[in-house]
């Protein structure tokens, strides 16, 4: 069996980049709308590969808020990686070392983790580094041109691209919860808790930097009791996994022996 290489990961990972390069560009325009100059923005993207953590805590660097707020809320926001972690560590390459471990680690996002893992094959370190390569760069230079933008383009464009990215987050819920209504009711608690939240008569400023984490604990807790997940739905979820992988191992033989 073929190894994965280096070359096949900057493949996989062109997609990922094309992706990447657009949400980043409007975090750059968001965060220079905020006031944060561009090279730390710039920085903030170079030094973490973390969409949601990044709105997040660039909301609360732009109103001054604690580090104790910002360390907590990237450690809710960015727990899931914990699992993809001990995921892809039971799929990697037997010659894979433990300082490769680490530099890998920092690459491990959910679309990165998706493909490797539906790759069906030992995770090389060449191949996961070619394939974190390309949408690095393009998440670090799409922020730095747009926090650049930021700063040129007029108030109106600006206040423009802001709704945009509003409505690429709802873009990217509403088909998920055609698919399954139990996302709707999550989603609409944590949009009632955090309305509850902003006009509240309090004037509290912690509670307003921590909004983020007391709306995806409680609305996490609530689908987990209402909708829990039953062994049979994980048997299902783990057998089509198992199914996709595969046959993407089929085809890829398939192709190699022509």
């Amino acid at each position: 069996m073929t190894k994965l290489s280096f070359k096949h990961g900057l493949k996989d990972g062109i997609p990922i980049a094309l992706g990447y390069f657009a949400v980043s560009f409007a975090f750059g325009v968001s965060v220079a709308g905020k006031g944060i100059p561009w090279y730390i923005a710039t920085f903030m993207s170079a030094s973490n590969l973390t969409s949601a953590g990044q709105f997040a805590g660039a909301e609360i660097v732009a109103v001054l808020g604690s580090v104790f707020g910002i360390l907590l809320t990237q450690l809710i926001i960015n727990s899931r990686y914990f699992l993809m972690s001990l995921t892809l560590s039971q799929r990697l390459d037997s010659k894979v070392k433990f300082l490769d471990k680490i530099l890998m680690s920092f690459g491990i996002t959910d679309e990165i983790f998706a493909v490797a893992v539906a790759r069906g094959k030992p995770i090389t370190r060449n191949y996961f580094l070619g394939l974190m390569l390309l949408p690095f760069l393009s998440w670090t230079c799409g922020t730095c041109l747009g926090a650049v933008a930021g700063y040129i383009l007029p108030k109106i464009v600006l206040k423009s691209l802001e709704i945009a990215l509003y409505a690429m987050f709802i873009a990217i819920v509403i088909p998920a919860g055609l698919g399954d209504k139990k996302i709707f009711f999550v989603v609409g608690v944590s949009v009632t808790i955090s309305c509850v939240i902003y006009y509240s008569p309090i004037d509290n400023q912690t509670l307003t930097h921590l909004s983020c984490i007391i709306c995806a604990v409680i609305a996490s807790i609530l689908g987990a009791i209402f909708f829990p997940i039953k062994i049979n739905e994980e048997k299902h979820i783990e057998t089509s996994s198992s199914s996709e992988s595969t046959s993407l191992s089929i085809k890829e033989k398939g192709v190699e022996n022509e």
